[in-house]
C-alpha cells in the first residue's frame, strides 16, 4: 500500500471523457496522492470507469456514490468529512476536467507544508489574468466577481471563487462544515471567508486555468447569481456570528 498524507477530492457528473486521464495524471506525480471521487449518479457511466480503475489502484482510489446532482458544495462537504475521518493531513479540491493542472498539486502542498499556509489557493489572478480558452465575457465576469467579493467582504484574496485548493485538516475541523450554506460558486467564497475569519493563513499560488476541452461545463447563471447575492448575505451574517479561532 502506498500511504499518503494527502487526498484529492474530485466531484464528478458526466466526466467519462476526463476521469481516467485525470486519475492517472494525479497518480503519475512523484508525490503520492490519494483520490476520493464524489460521484453524483452520472448517466454517462463515469462511476463504472472509476470502479474499473479501483481494481488497479485499490489502496489509493476511493469513491462515494450519491443519488443525484446535489450541488458542488455538498459534494465537497461529504468529501471533507470522509477525509477528516480517515485522518488525511492535507485535503485538496480539484476539478475533473483538467482546468486545474494536476502538476500544480505539489505547489499547493508545498505552500502548506513549507511556507506555513493553512489554505493554499491555486490562483488565476494573483499574477495578472491566467486563464486560457475562456470567452472574454466569462473572463471579465470571473475577474470582476473576485474584485467584488474582495470589496464587500474584505477578504484579502485575489481569486475568491477559485476551486483549486489545499486545506490543512485543522482548517476543516475548525470552521464548522455543517454551518456552510452555499452550494455553487458562493460555496468557494464562503469556505475562504470562513477560514479567514477563523484566523487561518491563506496563500495564493499562481496557476494557469485552462478551460475544459472535453465534456460540458456545469457553470450557469443561477450559480453565478448565488455568488453575487450570497456575498452580501455572507458579510451581513458575519456581523452577528462568532467564528471559532485557530488553535
Amino acid at each position: 500500500m502506498q500511504a499518503s498524507d494527502s487526498i484529492v477530492i474530485i466531484p464528478t457528473y458526466n466526466e467519462k471523457e476526463n476521469i481516467e486521464n485525470i486519475i492517472r495524471a494525479v497518480f503519475g506525480l512523484e508525490k503520492v496522492f490519494h483520490i476520493l471521487i464524489i460521484e453524483d449518479n452520472s448517466p454517462d457511466g463515469t462511476a463504472v470507469i472509476v470502479k474499473e480503475l479501483q481494481k488497479e489502484f485499490p489502496d489509493r482510489l476511493f469513491m462515494i456514490e450519491r443519488k443525484g446532482k446535489l450541488g458542488l458544495g455538498t459534494a465537497y462537504i461529504t468529501g471533507f468529512k470522509w477525509a477528516i475521518e480517515h485522518k488525511y493531513d492535507y485535503i485538496f479540491e480539484m476539478d475533473a476536467d483538467f482546468s486545474h493542472n494536476p502538476n500544480d498539486l505539489p505547489k499547493l502542498y508545498n505552500a502548506c507544508t513549507q511556507e506555513g499556509g493553512d489554505v493554499a489557493i491555486g490562483s488565476r489572478y494573483i499574477s495578472g489574468v491566467n486563464v486560457v480558452n475562456w470567452p472574454m465575457g466569462r473572463v471579465l465576469m470571473s475577474y470582476f466577481a473576485s474584485k467584488y467579493v474582495r470589496i464587500i467582504t474584505g477578504l484579502p484574496v485575489h481569486d475568491t471563487t477559485a476551486g483549486f485548493k489545499c486545506y490543512r485538516r485543522q482548517v476543516l475541523e475548525t470552521i464548522g462544515l455543517d454551518k456552510i450554506r452555499f452550494k455553487g460558486y458562493a460555496f468557494q467564497i464562503e469556505m475562504k471567508f470562513t477560514a479567514y475569519k477563523c484566523g487561518f493563513k491563506i496563500i495564493e499560488v499562481p496557476v494557469i486555468f485552462i478551460n475544459r476541452e472535453l465534456g460540458t461545463s456545469k457553470m450557469n447563471s443561477s450559480i453565478f447569481g448565488e455568488a453575487v447575492f450570497g456575498v452580501i448575505k455572507l458579510k451581513v451574517n458575519s456581523w452577528f456570528r462568532k467564528y471559532p479561532k485557530k488553535a
